[in-house]
C-alpha cells in the first residue's frame, strides 16, 4: 500500500482527507504541525506528502525546502494546500520544490485525483 503524510493543523481537513484517500485505498499518515510533519516524512519515507503553508512551528514552504533540498527525499512528490491563492504564494511553492499547488477550499475528488496522477491508484 502506498503512504501518504498528510500535514495540516486543521483537524478537520486531515480527517477528511485521511478518510476520502484510505477509502482510495492508501494508508494515510498525520501530523498536525510542521515539526512533526518534517520528522515523519523523514522516518516514513512516504510516497507522497499533502502539506499546508501555514502551521505552527515550521511552514509548509521550510519543510518542502528541507525535503527538496535532500537527496534522500527529493523524489517525493508534495502537493500544497494553501489559503493564500496569491501568485507570489504559487512562485514560492515552486521555488521550494512544491509539485503541486491547490488552493483552500479544494474539493476532496480533486486531491485524490491528484494523488492517483503522482503515486497511480492502489484499487
Amino acid at each position: 500500500m502506498k503512504k501518504i503524510l498528510i500535514v495540516d493543523d486543521e483537524q478537520d481537513i486531515v480527517e477528511s482527507l485521511k478518510f476520502v484517500l484510505e477509502v482510495s485505498g492508501y494508508t494515510c499518515y498525520t501530523a498536525y504541525n510542521g515539526e512533526d510533519g518534517l520528522k515523519l516524512a523523514k522516518e516514513l519515507m512516504p510516497d507522497l506528502i499533502i502539506l499546508d503553508v501555514m502551521m505552527p512551528k515550521i511552514n509548509g514552504y521550510k519543510i518542502s525546502r528541507l525535503l527538496k533540498y535532500d537527496n534522500k527525499y527529493k523524489d517525493i512528490p508534495i502537493i500544497m494546500l494553501t489559503a493564500r491563492s496569491q501568485t507570489e504564494d504559487k512562485l514560492i511553492g515552486e521555488e521550494t520544490g512544491v509539485n503541486e499547488y491547490i488552493t483552500k477550499p479544494f474539493e476532496l475528488d480533486q486531491i485524490v485525483k491528484k494523488v492517483e496522477e503522482y503515486i497511480g491508484t492502489e484499487k
